[in-house]
């Protein structure tokens, strides 16, 4: 299983229990928005504190990392940046970090996107900067018995990383709403538990606990399958979402993108370069997120998952309204999403996009 290492996090009381149920599986590690170990800070020019969560679907900032991109860029544009990565568990932690100035660039799902793009209307007005791909996220199920969302039971726990505000649940949220109608889109809320994705996937591998299930992403959804010969694929995001869609993005408030332009402007420059990088360049992709990640994954493995065709890595989001739509529609969010500029900043490089 893959670890993460970082010096900004700390293991939270809520994984003591998992960890016992798992009695000697691996245990991840959360980082939560009051342990940052970072000072708030009003944003400047040439500050960047940029939050990322675990998973190949951070790639891009990987690779810009590694290759020091958002600083050439920062260069080209007239400004020395000094870039700090902060590891994440979970859009609370992460939008917390973001309201509370200890970060300036916020990581996650669309779904904790649209959370605090709503509530922030009118006041820091977040909106999203960039996508970081399309990939496919698995419901996977090691319990024979759940083929679909049909199958599951009172005895099945749905793991994923924060309940009611991550994209993973936002996402089954949408699925069960399609299956059972808008006023059941919740129905399986009460399954679900907040468990990193190394934990959730040590224990489908391992079997044997009450977390028979978890809503992922790569890599650690093909670790399970190939982990398990019990585990399945019960839903595909795609599927939900209506084709290839990007459900893990970048945003910021309006006074970081208003106070910091070229800090801006160097930083997506630098995700467009990586993202062009990681398409021309599979097999060094792969090593960068063994390096920053610390993480023995399985090579094999990981190049499948960037080499797979229906991952594509780029800024511009695609097939992401109709997310944010369907939370208007059930009440988690007042304001109706109507196009894209709405919700994410206006940008060529986003342009177009969906």
């Amino acid at each position: 299983m893959p670890k993460n290492h970082s010096p900004s996090i700390v293991k939270p009381n809520r994984l003591n229990r998992l960890r016992r149920i798992l009695t000697g599986g691996l245990a991840g590690s959360v980082l939560l928005a009051g342990s940052l170990g970072v000072t708030s800070a009003i944003a400047k020019e040439g500050q960047l504190r940029i939050a990322q969560q675990f998973g190949v679907v951070y790639l891009l900032l990987n690779v810009a990392q590694e290759q020091k991109l958002i600083e050439k860029h920062g260069k080209t544009h007239g400004v020395d940046i000094k870039v700090e990565f902060l590891k994440l568990s979970g859009g609370s932690a992460v939008n917390d970090a973001l309201l509370s100035d200890n970060i300036d660039i916020a990581g996650a799902g669309v779904g904790p996107l649209f959370t605090l793009w709503d509530r922030t209307r009118g006041r820091q007005n977040v909106k999203g900067v960039a996508s970081l791909g399309n990939f496919p996220y698995y419901l996977v199920s090691n319990n024979p018995a759940v083929k679909t969302i049909d199958d599951f039971s009172e005895k099945d726990r749905i793991a994923l990383p924060a309940v009611g505000v991550s994209v993973q649940s936002r996402v089954l949220q949408f699925a069960s709403a399609k299956r059972w109608g808008d006023a059941a889109y919740n129905r399986l809320d009460k399954l679900q538990v907040a468990i990193p994705h190394s934990d959730a996937a040590a224990a489908i591998i391992k079997g044997g606990t009450e977390i028979t299930t978890h809503f992922g992403n790569p890599p650690f959804q093909e670790q399970k399958l190939a982990g398990n010969p019990q585990a399945h694929v019960v839903l595909n995001s795609y599927d939900v979402q209506g084709g290839p869609a990007s459900s893990t993005v970048l945003y910021a408030t309006e006074k970081f993108r208003k106070d910091s332009p070229k800090t801006y402007r160097a930083f997506v420059d630098a995700l467009d370069e990586a993202a062009k990088f990681i398409t021309a360049n599979p097999e060094q992709a792969a090593d960068i997120y063994q390096k920053v990640n610390g993480s023995n994954v399985d090579r094999k493995l990981l190049l499948e998952v960037i080499r797979n065709p229906l991952v594509q890595f780029k800024v511009q989001p695609q097939n992401t309204l109709s997310l944010g739509q369907f939370m208007h529609r059930v009440g988690a969010i007042k304001t109706a999403p109507q196009k894209l500029d709405d919700y994410f900043f206006d940008d060529p490089r986003t342009a177009g996009g969906s």
